[in-house]
């Protein structure tokens, strides 16, 4: 395991023995962090610290660090299509759900999201509710929106410098 501060809270980083991420969660308060990590998860977890420290600051929008996330056939597709969703854009439950071919699923979609395991690097925050608004998010609706102002400003910073 490793600590890595952010902005927003600090996050949880758990390796296989391959240095594929396995895990990537808000820490709650005083939760101690502890464990040893092998030289392959060592340098995957300073991967994995630079790029969120990049993604914090405006300078990246895809993530290089292996991930292998543990869940359901339905899960994983699930949380497939949501790396599929481009930076600083958004989707919904029931159009994953149609993705998938079954707009009855938006539900289940929605469970699928809450379990996500890899915080940001899946990013369940760029999915929202079919009204437009901000739905359901595991580390809270205040650090779901600070992730997609991020990416909206950053996005609107490259874009009038082009």
């Amino acid at each position: 395991m490793l600590m890595i501060p952010t902005p927003i809270g600090d996050l949880d980083a758990v390796f296989d023995a391959k240095g594929a991420l396995t895990r990537l969660m808000f820490v709650p308060p005083a939760s101690p962090i502890a464990g040893k990590l092998n030289d392959v998860q060592a340098s995957a977890a300073k991967l994995l610290a630079d790029e969120i420290s990049a993604y914090f600051a405006g300078r990246l929008r895809e993530f290089s660090v292996p991930i292998a996330p543990k869940g359901t056939p339905f899960q994983r597709r699930v949380w497939d299509r949501l790396t599929g969703i481009p930076y600083g854009a958004t989707t919904t439950y029931g159009q994953i759900a149609k993705e998938l071919g079954d707009t009855k699923l938006s539900r289940a979609v929605g469970r699928a999201n809450g379990t996500n395991p890899i915080f940001l690097l899946i990013p369940c925050h760029r999915v929202i509710g079919a009204n437009g608004q901000l739905t359901g998010y595991a580390g809270g609706l205040e650090r779901k929106a600070e992730l997609l102002k991020i990416e909206m400003i950053s996005l609107k910073s490259n874009t009038s410098h082009d």
